[in-house]
């Protein structure tokens, strides 16, 4: 065996234990070596007085000392000049070697001549049956593999030699070798260090060999080697992959450097991508910042390319035998498959039972019930009436909306679009032949899409399935979802079909990526489709994440935080320009066409109606019902009572924890209704628009469905099965007997909001112009009744619903835009100014549009109609189209100017907007995809969340 062994004691104390506490047992350990070490040097990489004063006692040759931030490789380097022997031992205060490993170490390297160094076989610090590394080995793409980690030790790999390399702690190193090898390279940043000794020694003409005989134990947090535990994964991510890109660089053939180096970024989108779908997203930041320093290191990579060149005696071809294949994958590192059994004891989830347990059933229904309640749907191409508006003719021109730039109306609007534009952008996309008409079908669509809704969602409750056809059947006919339906509030009604969607991910978003995902896109889309909900979501989060770090020591946290960020990316351009002007409370306007309509008031009977459910002045469409008939209806909201009663017992049932916790989610929305109710940020030709309470009552329904599907699972024993049985009937029909006039107004003749069209809101002819040119400019005068007027400027061919824009609709103070359109109306309807219509031709606008007042038509209106359309005329500029349905139409007749596009600047600022919204939210997407992995993870876990114990279905 080696006549002397010099041994190099690594002590850096930035472990998770105190560096004391590990190096007096390494220590210790060496002293009681059957074959004693022949000189001692160790290295303090900073440390306290008891760290010195052990290393003062240890009666080490020397102790080097060096700052803190100085690495493994680097401290082994300045403890080479001082040895000695004719092997070197690399050792950290926290690896401890059993009294016969140097002896049995020492002994293989002396029988074997043509071996550089011999590794020992790492077991954990307090459990020596557990393998930590015995080899290591590196696929044909430089990821290095550990052949043996986190095995259980049976002796399954003692008679294993021969390797590629091994981990670097516990190493015994031939000092020529050593030498020859010029020591370990300090650009590995302490991963895969062992691997690329072995590496280069192989290239020198050497091999390397195993000892499993020879234990070390290791507690993972020393100065060797990569930091263990979950609570360092990023930094041993980031230093396996700074590895894995620099040995890449560094074993590459000459002519394929520069290659290999252009393809580093590529590398990491596409890893990105993997990460991201393997729902790893903690790896994508380590990832890139892995490879922008694998970029910049040109000098490290010219050095470890050196070294190689200055050792090597054999050809790249004594390494390839002992690389990993794919075979080797698949058989030994890829054996967890489908097959993977759950722990014994842990609840595993049974089939979902969506057609077996009626789900499909009450889709179907929904279904029928839709096209009885909506039949002319069926023949309309464009649905309009309410807050709706055609869609855009092209799905380009529709994510157009949706892109920060140039707006669709107002005279020179620049700014971010409203988040709903991108909402719009998705359901028009889904129909690009004709975009409108998907409107149409979401509508027609509504109802079993909320029944599907509500009945997934209620499989986070209960695995009742009569109980879960119960849930959905009560979402679907949700009051406040049947009023969004028959005035035509897009915004609310998407809402409504998402939130349980959003329920039924984020209620497990803290188990998995994939939930978060998901949960994050949903989040996204309904803060988007009802801004005025965002205080209320963000709260239940907060909360979420106040529950994980309280119950769960803070598990969970990263996902429940990601479902924020995508909301706040695609909602910061808006957010930072209604900061610019001041006017804050503009977020949270209704996005869409502004539409009054039917709703309460914010005096006590309109509370009232809130609290039982009703947005509507007219609860369920009953006093229209039975008008003329004398009949009351002050009995209606009591329809409601059943639902409400059962809910209210949720909290006293043996699941009281999620009874208590959707009674919260009930009161935060009818809380948010009720404060929204009364505020008025919106304004539609003078007249003030408050906040429609539809979505806050939505998210007040969910908690109050969830809870009373609690208190229906769990609130009686199984004998009692015919009492739950009556009572989800009773509430099944009363919110049934609610819905009956809202679903029957248009069979029963009742014009309701809704109606077919328009295809576009300006007249043909203008429509016929922007179908060729988006850029033609209408503007367009409305008559008020006090005698004003109401001037707005269109773009294109009609107003579109993905077109809209709240800035505009909720105006804090005037702009230089609306005080030049406004000096233009004064000008136009006056005949003081001959200059006006060049002013309009210049400004891009070719068409006027007198449109006729809202009926009945007052006096003043008239008499201001009159006036304008005399003064309009007169103009020789002005060639007149005629009376159309849309108003009376006038058409420049000299050159129009192209409209004002945006400039440089907010181009390349608006694609760097767009760059990083859709980069966020592919993430979420790529987040929220199932993979094999999230698929058996999630079969290993409840679907119901909370304690549940279920007796009989």
């Amino acid at each position: 065996m080696p006549s002397r062994v010099h041994a190099i004691l690594v002590v850096r104390p930035d472990g998770r234990a105190p560096a004391a506490f590990h190096l007096r047992r390494t220590l210790a350990a060496l002293e009681a070596q059957h074959r004693r070490v022949d000189a001692l040097t160790i290295v303090l990489c900073g440390g306290d007085e008891s760290v010195r004063q052990l290393a003062a006692a240890s009666g080490a040759e020397s102790v080097i000392t060096t700052t803190g931030s100085t690495r493994f490789a680097a401290a082994t380097a300045l403890a080479t000049i001082r040895l000695t022997g004719d092997a070197v031992w690399l050792l950290a205060q926290d690896t401890a070697p059993e009294p016969e490993a140097l002896a049995r170490l020492a002994g293989a390297l002396e029988l074997a001549p043509s071996v550089a160094f011999v590794a020992p076989k790492l077991v954990q610090w307090d459990d020596r049956t557990q393998i930590v590394s015995l080899g290591v080995s590196m696929t044909t793409l430089g990821r290095s593999m550990g052949l043996s980690d986190g095995q259980l030790d049976q002796g399954q790999h003692d008679a294993e030699e021969d390797v590629l390399g091994a981990d670097v702690r516990g190493l015994l190193v031939r000092t020529d070798a050593w030498r020859q090898l010029a020591g370990l390279d300090p650009a590995l940043l302490g991963a895969d260090e062992g691997l690329d000794l072995g590496v280069r020694a192989r290239l020198a003409g050497a091999r390397i060999s195993l000892v499993p005989t020879a234990l070390i134990a290791v507690a993972g947090d020393g100065a060797a080697g990569v930091p263990a535990g979950d609570a360092r994964r990023s930094r041993r991510a980031f230093a396996q992959r700074t590895a894995q890109l620099h040995r890449r660089l560094a074993y590459a053939r000459p002519w394929a450097v520069f290659f290999v180096w252009l393809a580093i970024l590529p590398i990491a989108l596409w890893r990105t991508v993997l990460h991201l779908i393997a729902k790893h997203p903690f790896l994508v930041v380590t990832e890139w910042g892995a490879s922008a320093l694998a970029l910049v290191r040109v000098g490290a990579v010219a050095r470890a390319r050196g070294r190689i060149r200055a050792a090597r005696r054999a050809p790249w071809s004594q390494v390839a035998p002992l690389r990993v294949t794919r075979t080797d994958l698949r058989e030994r590192f890829d054996i967890d498959g489908e097959e993977a059994v759950a722990p014994v004891g842990e609840h595993i989830r049974g089939d979902i039972r969506f057609f077996s347990g009626g789900g499909a059933w009450l889709v179907l229904a929904a279904l029928v019930i839709s096209v009885a309640a909506f039949p002319a749907l069926l023949a309309w191409p464009v649905l309009g009436g309410g807050a709706l508006a055609p869609m855009r003719a092209t799905v380009a021109q529709l994510w157009a909306d949706a892109a920060y730039g140039v707006r669709a109306a107002g005279l020179d609007a620049i700014g971010p679009a409203d988040p709903f534009a991108a909402v719009v952008a998705v359901i028009g996309s889904l129909w690009p032949g004709d975009p409108s008409r998907a409107i149409v079908l979401l509508w027609l669509a509504a109802l079993p899409l909320a029944a599907l809704g509500g009945w997934f969602a209620a499989t986070r409750v209960t695995e009742r399935s009569s109980l879960r056809i119960v849930a959905g059947a009560v979402w679907m006919l949700a009051p406040t979802f049947l009023a969004g339906l028959a005035q035509g509030r897009p915004g609310a009604v998407i809402v409504h079909l998402l939130l349980p969607w959003l329920f039924y991910a984020g209620a497990v978003a803290h188990r998995s990526w994939a939930a978060a995902g998901a949960a994050s896109v949903l989040f996204a889309a309904v803060v988007a489709c009802a801004p005025s909900l965002a205080p209320a979501l963000v709260l239940l989060v907060i909360g979420a994440i106040i529950v994980a770090i309280a119950s769960r020591a803070g598990r969970g946290v990263a996902r429940q935080i990601w479902v924020l960020v995508p909301a706040v990316v695609l909602f910061a351009p808006l957010v930072w320009s209604r900061l610019r002007s001041g006017d804050v409370w503009g977020l949270v306007a209704d996005p869409g066409v502004p539409f009054l309509g039917d709703r309460v008031g914010a005096d006590p009977t309109g509370r009232a109606l809130l609290a039982a459910g009703f947005p509507t002045s007219d609860p369920g469409g009953w006093s229209a019902l039975l008008a003329g008939t004398g009949v009351p209806v002050w009995w209606v909201p009591l329809l409601a009572a059943p639902v409400a009663l059962l809910a209210l017992i949720a909290p006293l049932t043996r699941r009281w924890a999620a009874g208590v916790a959707l009674l919260v989610i009930a009161a935060i929305g009818l809380s948010t209704a009720f404060v929204v109710v009364g505020i008025a940020v919106s304004s539609l030709q003078s007249t003030s628009i408050p906040l429609w309470p539809g979505p806050a009552l939505s998210l007040a329904w969910l908690g109050v469905v969830g809870a009373a599907t609690v208190t229906l699972d769990s609130a009686l024993v199984p004998r009692l099965r015919a009492v739950r049985s009556l009572a989800a009937a009773v509430a099944v029909i009363a919110v049934a007997v609610l819905a009956v006039p809202t679903l029957a107004t248009m069979t029963r003749g009742t014009p309701p909001p809704l109606a077919n069209g328009p295809v576009s809101t300006l007249p043909a002819y203008v429509d016929a112009e922007g179908a060729s040119n988006p850029d033609v400019g209408t503007i367009v005068l409305t008559p008020l009744s006090d005698g004003g007027v109401s001037t707005r400027i269109i773009w294109g061919g009609s107003e579109t619903l993905g077109g809209q824009w709240t800035v505009a609709a909720t105006p804090a103070t005037a702009t230089e835009g609306d005080t030049v359109v406004a000096g233009i109306t004064a000008d136009l309807v006056t005949s003081t100014a001959d200059d006006v219509i060049d002013r309009l031709a210049a400004a891009g606008v070719g068409f006027v549009l007198l449109t006729p007042a809202a009926t009945p038509e007052t006096d003043a209106a008239r008499t201001f109609r009159l006036m304008a359309e005399t003064a309009i005329d007169q103009r020789d500029a002005l060639d007149s189209v005629g009376a159309t349905p849309k108003g009376e139409l006038w058409r420049v007749t000299g050159a129009v100017q192209p409209r004002a596009s945006a400039t440089e600047a907010v181009q390349t600022s608006a694609q760097w907007i767009a760059f990083a919204q859709i980069a966020v939210i592919l993430a979420a997407l790529l987040l929220a995809v199932p993979t094999r992995a999230s698929r058996r993870q999630a079969r290993r876990t409840p679907r119901i969340v909370g304690p549940y114990v279920q007796e009989e279905r």
